[in-house]
């Protein structure tokens, strides 16, 4: 299959910068396609929770302090953050609108400024990518936790607590016309809206790391069975990151996470990895796409699950993009009308 897209109106970075890099991003060669049938991946009634169900973990900032997570009903529509140590604080929205920081991880905090819930990528991807519409994420503190198998285990937290369908129809969003915002990195993201009315999301995901990881792509519509693949991947960090993180980082609240072993995160160099990456493909040099599977899966996934007026469908095509483009790109949405219902 020809995987093909043209460049949208650009409406970040410059129009010559943006067409570089879409020169570059289509000369690099798809390593993995995951495409289903039919015109949508997940039920098209609005789901929510039948109960709650926990997993806990060493915090990711902390390290020796164990965390928990709930998955529960919500009595409110949509994702809602609720922080059980802060009792006068009204929940969170899971939504664009209280993003507080994407500068290394999503950080969303509302009200006062302890009520908030740091690196929430790897929780909140789940709406999408498990396809439930309401849900309360309970947590204990500000600092979630981490798992050797990435985000599996909030994955089968969610399977405990079951998904079901309610009386009524979901609700689809998309974008009203082909748009492409670009970094300043030789990055760039580009939305267009769904082919012949389907009701699917389709992520054409790149990354190009000077490092042992180098060049990946993949394509896939996201999918229960797509996701959960992807939740397995688990985020990388340079050893030098993984250094820092453990020494002088220790000084720094941004790049204090404690709670990194070489089981829960990917450490690679430019030469090696420095522990076992998963998702290794047979022949073709036996590339590792385990960081392009965790930056589409855990990362661009959870950036479109904070557009709270529904699930987004379409194609979205991410090129060498990070947090702070996503977090960019989905406001720019919002900010000059860009988003509509399909019926």
């Amino acid at each position: 299959m020809n995987f093909q897209y043209p460049i949208g109106r650009v409406l970040l970075g410059e129009a010559r910068a943006v067409a570089e890099a879409h020169g570059r991003f289509h000369a690099q060669a798809v390593d993995e396609a995951r495409l289903c049938e039919g015109a949508t991946g997940f039920s098209e009634r609005r789901t929510g929770l039948a109960g709650e169900a926990s997993v806990d973990g060493p915090g990711t900032f902390y390290g020796k302090t164990r965390r928990t997570v709930t998955f529960a009903p919500s009595r409110e529509a949509g994702w809602w953050i609720e922080r059980a140590d802060l009792r006068e604080q009204l929940r969170t929205q899971v939504s664009v609108r209280n993003v507080w920081t994407s500068a290394r991880n999503i950080v969303l905090r509302s009200g006062s400024p302890r009520n908030y819930l740091r690196m929430v990528e790897h929780i909140v991807a789940l709406r999408l990518g498990m396809g439930v519409d309401d849900l309360t994420i309970r947590v204990d503190s500000g600092d979630p936790p981490l798992f050797d198998r990435s985000s599996m285990d909030l994955v089968e937290a969610m399977d405990k607590a079951q998904i079901v369908e309610r009386d009524e129809p979901a609700t689809f969003v998309t974008v009203k016309e082909p748009v492409t915002f670009g970094g300043g990195r030789g990055d760039f993201l580009t939305f267009l809206p769904p082919e012949d009315g389907e009701k699917k999301l389709r992520l054409d995901c790149a990354i190009d790391f000077a490092s042992v990881i180098g060049k990946q792509r993949i394509v896939f519509d996201v999918t229960p069975e797509t996701f959960r693949h992807g939740a397995l991947a688990r985020t990388n960090a340079t050893h030098r990151q993984m250094l820092l993180a453990k020494t002088v980082g220790i000084l720094f609240a941004d790049m204090r996470n404690l709670g990194y072993t070489k089981q829960n995160i990917l450490i690679h160099g430019r030469r090696k990895f420095y522990n076992a990456p998963r998702f290794v493909q047979e022949g073709g040099g036996g590339k590792a796409l385990e960081p392009v599977w965790h930056r589409a899966t855990l990362d661009l996934l959870a950036a479109l699950a904070l557009i709270d007026r529904g699930r987004f469908i379409g194609r979205v095509v991410s090129y060498r993009a990070g947090h702070t483009l996503d977090i960019r790109a989905v406001t720019q949405l919002y900010l000059r009308d860009l988003l509509e219902t399909v019926s």
